[in-house]
């Protein structure tokens, strides 16, 4: 069976780098387009005037060393940064400017971070259903491991949680989010994605408001799991065949819209994207 995208493993790198990568990446689904338009079919593949199956784009594996806090241009983005430059830089922890959607965040070893570069305009996918497609890869991925996880109704991302009310009225209030996800779309080619918290250091969280949501803990698969807790190797092996799993999904359907999809994407509501 033909990949969905072809997956390139960048192991451990510093965070300028890697968004360079990710525009080089861009740029070569770009080319791309200049080629006939292949027609998608109910199988998840489309080909080229050779025939041969082509993939939708790449999915660019990283954990970012060294640790990195990330700001969007976001105009509250920066009041969500905790702690002076130079402490932080004591603590060997980078700063960024981004260009994704979203707000504040934390990147750094022990943390699975994916940046799908996808032609979403040739997947017939829309930004919004995009984001649900990827919050659904994650969340087959973190139950694969035994560990339930979810949506929240107002914030994008997945969480470890029962979502329950708590004494003072907020929801999902005792949640704690195991994946962020913030994107940015050129040209309807998507980049930027999501990182989830493998056995990622949650003390560094503590330089951030995370996300920009007070109040709201982050965890880890190794918080959830213990000793149990899988290989970063085996979390994006399962992370890479659940995502070209609802991406195929995604694209049968699209083949066929009269095609009852018993895992069919949640379309939710219209959560930030952070």
């Amino acid at each position: 069976m033909t990949p969905m995208f072809m997956t390139i493993d960048l192991g451990r790198m510093a965070y300028a780098p890697a968004c360079e990568l990710q525009s080089d990446y861009l740029n070569k689904v770009l080319a791309r387009r200049e080629e006939p338009s292949p027609d998608l079919n109910a199988a998840g593949t489309s080909h080229d005037t050779s025939g041969a199956p082509r993939h939708f784009g790449y999915l660019l594996l990283v954990e970012h060393d060294p640790p990195v806090i990330t700001i969007t241009r976001r105009p509250a983005a920066a009041s969500h940064l905790l702690t002076l430059p130079d402490m932080l830089k004591r603590e060997g922890i980078e700063l960024a400017q981004t260009d994704r959607g979203g707000d504040i965040t934390y990147h750094g070893p022990g943390q699975l971070v994916a940046y799908p570069i996808l032609d979403l305009n040739l997947l017939k996918l829309r930004l919004h259903d995009y984001m649900r497609l990827l919050e659904s890869a994650v969340m087959d991925t973190c139950e694969s491991f035994g560990v339930t996880a979810r949506r929240d109704a107002c914030a994008t991302g997945v969480w470890v949680g029962s979502g329950a009310i708590d004494t003072n009225g907020a929801e999902g209030a005792s949640d704690a989010k195991i994946c962020a996800m913030g994107v940015r779309v050129r040209r309807w080619i998507s980049m930027h994605g999501l990182a989830l918290n493998v056995t990622t250091n949650l003390d560094h969280f503590k330089h951030i408001v995370p996300c920009g949501l007070a109040g709201r803990r982050v965890t880890s698969l190794q918080e959830q799991l213990g000793e149990q807790c899988p290989s970063m190797q085996l979390v994006k092996h399962r992370l890479l065949v659940c995502l070209d799993d609802r991406l195929r999904q995604h694209v049968a359907q699209a083949a066929d819209p009269h095609l009852s999809m018993t895992t069919a994407l949640d379309s939710g509501g219209a959560p930030t994207r952070t």
